[in-house]
């Protein structure tokens, strides 16, 4: 195992999942509302479907991870898979408390500090995963696979079938989902 090329791999994480989460939050709107891309990209306002913008990306990085070092002379962490499924997990879990938190102190979203939160979501994640990585700390391979599959899955089903709760609800247009709006509010 090298650090180094850990590292720098995990640096590279990072660059991604900022790039891509935040063209995420617009792709849907580009493609014209396009359903295959709202299965990876926010569909609306809530907290749920901000959280596609670190899951989707970081999953890339996980998967060219994978290619990347199977592909090439480099060692791999034999515990990425699972470091990265942690990260991730971490990423969205840091997201969903430090939102609710603060946003519950204040009383009301302050964007910036949201898209603030976001980057120190990603940074925390991809750090985790890099110690992780650069420790002998073992995971069960099959336990991160389910947890990925089980969030994918949920990603999917949600972006069309959101539970009627505040989490997947669109502050702004007060709809659920691709479209769902509220009976009565609208």
């Amino acid at each position: 195992m090298d650090k180094e090329k850990i590292k720098k791999y995990q640096i590279f994480s990072a660059i991604f999942t900022a790039i891509f989460g935040a063209l995420f939050h617009f792709t849907y709107e580009w493609s014209g509302k396009n359903q295959i891309v709202g299965l990876f990209s926010a569909v609306n306002e809530s907290t749920w479907e901000h959280l596609k913008l670190l899951y989707f990306p970081m999953l890339l990085t996980i998967i060219i991870g994978l290619l990347y070092f199977k592909n090439s002379d480099k060692e791999i962490a034999p515990n990425f898979l699972c470091a990265k499924t942690i990260g991730i997990t971490t990423a969205m879990a840091f997201t969903v408390v430090f939102f609710y938190t603060y946003s519950g102190i204040i009383g009301k979203d302050i964007p910036f500090i949201s898209i603030l939160s976001f980057f120190i979501a990603i940074i925390l994640g991809e750090y985790l995963a890099y110690l992780l990585m650069t420790n002998k700390v073992q995971f069960n391979k099959n336990v991160c696979i389910i947890i990925l599959v089980v969030l994918l899955l949920c990603f999917i089903i949600f972006t069309f079938n959101p539970l009627k709760i505040g989490f997947f609800k669109d502050p702004i247009t007060n709809s659920y989902g691709i479209g769902q709006l509220v009976p009565g509010v609208n």
